[in-house]
């Protein structure tokens, strides 16, 4: 049995729940705290994030190591592509939305907003606030871009690159820090993925003292 150590409202959990439930794998969820630095989740990952994944006696922290390890421990479905311009394109926007996105969007708003509410670290800077609000917008165009000439973000089927998207944006569109109103094909491709059965559960669940918008589970918006 796969066990999945895991923050609900986490794009690294949520990443590596999507790969799962495409992959058809079931894990236990376990719910984790990690700000709390509990000493039973330090002993799995010293490093004291999520997500961790173990699968019996192994141990796999990171959110990178354990989509890679799914990838080469149940190869029956790949969510990486079949050839090698495939892999290379999926790695390529799976690292874009990892870091690049990251750095300019998710850790301005999620971890300023969320984390630091979570562990009772003083409040959001406000520049780098509106900042990532702006970024956004941008990285939109790029998706819209992408998605205009092909069925996914990588190619022409689903990979690792939309799951990692995905997982980003349902975060902060939970936060209701997405303008969708302009956003063109990015808008499809996302209520796209909102209707896989991969994404249902995860867009059902919702975190205590915090609602999103009304639209947030819609996959019509």
């Amino acid at each position: 049995m796969l066990r999945l150590y895991h923050v609900p409202l986490c794009p690294y959990s949520r990443k590596i729940r999507l790969a799962l439930r495409e992959k058809n794998l079931v894990a236990e969820l376990i719910e984790v705290e990690p700000w709390e630095q509990k000493d039973e989740f330090l002993a799995l990952n010293p490093a004291s994030e999520a997500p961790v994944l173990v699968d019996d006696d192994l141990v796999i922290c990171d959110s990178q190591a354990i989509a890679d390890y799914l990838e080469e421990a149940f190869p029956e479905t790949t969510l990486y592509g079949r050839s090698l311009e495939e892999r290379n394109e999926t790695r390529r926007l799976v690292a874009w939305f990892d870091t690049k996105f990251t750095r300019e969007v998710t850790d301005p708003l999620w971890r300023e907003k969320i984390v630091k509410r979570w562990a009772r670290r003083g409040f959001p800077r406000t520049d780098g606030l509106r900042e990532a609000v702006a970024n956004i917008r941008f990285h939109l165009a790029y998706i819209d871009w992408l998605y205009q000439s092909r069925r996914w973000l990588a190619g022409d089927q689903l990979t690792m690159a939309d799951l990692v998207a995905a997982a980003h944006l349902s975060v902060l569109d939970y936060m209701g820090d997405i303008n969708w109103e302009h956003a063109g094909a990015a808008r499809d491709w996302y209520a796209k993925m909102k209707s896989r059965p991969s994404m249902r559960p995860i867009l059902l669940e919702r975190v205590r003292m915090l609602t999103p918008p009304a639209h947030y589970d819609d996959p019509d918006f």
